[in-house]
């Protein structure tokens, strides 16, 4: 009999990025739903529970759901969602047929999941776990019929929404390469877990293979396959997006580096420095 622990992929993740989903009901009768760009980083959750909907980003980029389906687009890409009538029942085109949630992601390794979405995403439900449906079934019949406690048992329902999505994904990655595809192979995942949960750890591609239970050429291939980089720039990225989150809250260059693996304040401050330089180019 297998006892040994289930590696929990998403923990260490979802405490990196300190989500907070708000569920909204678009406007009754509004066959065009405009969502302007965010300065603040986060997601749209479109859920197409009836019918179909379009999607027009900013650079004019079309994507098409059909229900049942979801659709995840950055908050800081100005979109446009528009339900589709023609030949569709009423239902498709009731309020209830589209809900969306504005997941809020404010902690420091937001950016490193947003960019697993420079493009909108579409994501079938018809084959989602239960669970999933679960709560989405209960976001809809609590939208459309409300009673006590409303607000609070949405706010909830979002969060347990954003994992259950997180979930989806992990499971259903597919082909292709990115963070839900390293989270989708066991080994490469326990590696992932633990630089997200010691990010200060002294971390060596020797234990970074080791922790994955591979040697080092092979740990360092897979990794690459999965996620598109290497776990040595993968690492930087994720201490530089966290170091980044501690100083712009206050902290000093001394203690973002020391909580974060930095050799010093003055390796950091490179660091911060190169990172402010390429993003002005």
């Amino acid at each position: 009999m297998n006892t040994a622990p289930r590696l929990d992929r998403l923990s260490a993740l979802l405490g990196g990025l300190a989500p907070r989903v708000q569920v909204l009901r678009p406007g009754s009768g509004d066959s065009t739903l405009q969502f302007p760009s965010e300065a603040s980083r986060g997601l749209w959750l479109h859920l197409v529970l009836a019918g179909g909907v379009e999607l027009r980003s900013e650079n004019q980029h079309i994507t098409v759901a059909e229900a049942p389906a979801m659709l995840i687009c950055r908050a800081d890409v100005a979109h446009a969602l528009t339900r589709s009538s023609a030949g569709q029942p009423a239902a498709a085109t009731a309020p209830e047929a589209l809900l969306c949630a504005r997941a809020h992601l404010e902690g420091p390794v937001a950016p490193l999941l947003l960019a697993e979405f420079r493009q909108p995403m579409v994501v079938p439900l018809s084959g989602a776990d239960a669970s999933l449906q679960q709560v989405i079934q209960l976001v809809s019949a609590e939208v459309s019929e409300p009673r006590c406690g409303q607000p609070l048992l949405l706010d909830r329902a979002g969060d347990i929404l954003f994992i259950g999505l997180l979930r989806h994904l992990v499971g259903h990655a597919g082909s292709g390469q990115g963070l839900f595809h390293g989270l989708a192979d066991p080994r490469v995942a326990s590696t992932l877990v633990a630089l997200h949960a010691e990010p200060q750890a002294d971390w060596r591609l020797e234990s970074m293979a080791a922790q994955a239970g591979m040697s080092r050429t092979a740990f360092v291939n897979c990794f690459r396959d999965a996620l598109n980089t290497t776990p040595g720039k993968y690492l930087a990225q994720l201490r530089l997006a966290i170091a980044q989150k501690a100083v712009s809250s206050g902290d000093s260059l001394k203690t973002a580096a020391r909580r974060t693996g930095y050799a010093d304040a003055s390796a950091l401050s490179r660091a911060l420095s190169k990172a402010r330089t390429h993003e002005q180019a």
